[in-house]
């Protein structure tokens, strides 16, 4: 959790200063299942982080998992409609409680991953599409890694319906190991203010040999500073195979 403190005062302190000559139209990727459907601006950084993200579910057999995450993603503007992620999750804590048992407690660091984002370029304003190439190599502590090295390829497109309304739809494929899954997820967001704006989004994930998942949620965002964004989120489980709660709060950053 001190982790989680110290990065938000260094997220806080930059964005004053990142404030200056703000670029318009600032899209970040959280929170939510998606990403937004455009890149940064040539030479732009965005830092974003969970501080922290929540997991809980218990499943048939009583056995209740609490899993607190500080997720973190590092996004640079390389080109017009091109940029380079990296991302990883330095902080995990994980409480996994049988039944008339003992807790046990983990602590580590995550996988570390990198990507490549494309936004393509259309001709209606109303219209966007993105695609997002990643890799995700097991560097983690056992308890937070996913054992193999994973491939991933995401699409997320939006469409305006008015200067309030968007609608969103998010696919993703990824590989690894043993392990192959296909997630999608319909979106529409309100923007209540010029600086608020809601969300709600369901999500579906089918894996190789795993049950399928299924949640609904939903989410707020607030810009304080037009380079600076707070956030909040929650998700619930439709189904046996989907965790009961998952939520979070986060903030990011863009510098310029």
């Amino acid at each position: 959790m001190r982790c989680s403190v110290l990065l938000l005062l260094l997220l806080c302190s930059g964005g004053v200063h990142a404030q200056q000559d703000a670029p318009p139209d600032i899209a970040f990727d959280r929170p939510g299942i998606g990403f937004a459907a455009s890149t940064l601006p040539r030479g732009g950084v965005a830092l974003e982080a969970g501080l922290p993200s929540f997991s809980r579910d218990r499943d048939d057999a009583g056995v209740l998992s609490t899993q607190y995450s500080a997720d973190i993603n590092l996004r640079i503007g390389l080109a017009e409609h091109l940029e380079l992620q990296a991302f990883t999750s330095p902080w995990n804590h994980l409480r996994v409680a049988p039944r008339d048992t003992p807790a046990e407690r983990s602590h580590g660091a995550g996988d570390v991953g990198i990507g490549l984002k494309v936004a393509l370029p259309l001709s209606s304003e109303k219209h966007a599409v993105a695609l997002l190439a990643s890799t995700t190599f097991a560097t983690g502590s056992r308890d937070f890694s996913e054992g193999a090295t994973q491939y991933a390829l995401g699409a997320s497109y939006e469409y305006d319906f008015n200067d309030r309304w968007t609608g969103a739809l998010y696919a993703n494929v990824t590989r690894g190991g043993s392990e192959d899954s296909i997630t999608w997820a319909p979106s529409v967001s309100f923007a209540a203010t010029d600086t608020v704006s809601t969300y709600l989004e369901v999500g579906f994930t089918e894996a190789h040999g795993e049950p399928s998942t299924r949640i609904a949620g939903a989410g707020v965002t607030w810009m304080v500073a037009p380079t600076v964004q707070l956030d909040a989120s929650f998700d619930v489980g439709l189904d046996d195979g989907s965790p009961d709660t998952q939520a979070g709060i986060g903030i990011s950053v863009y510098f310029q």
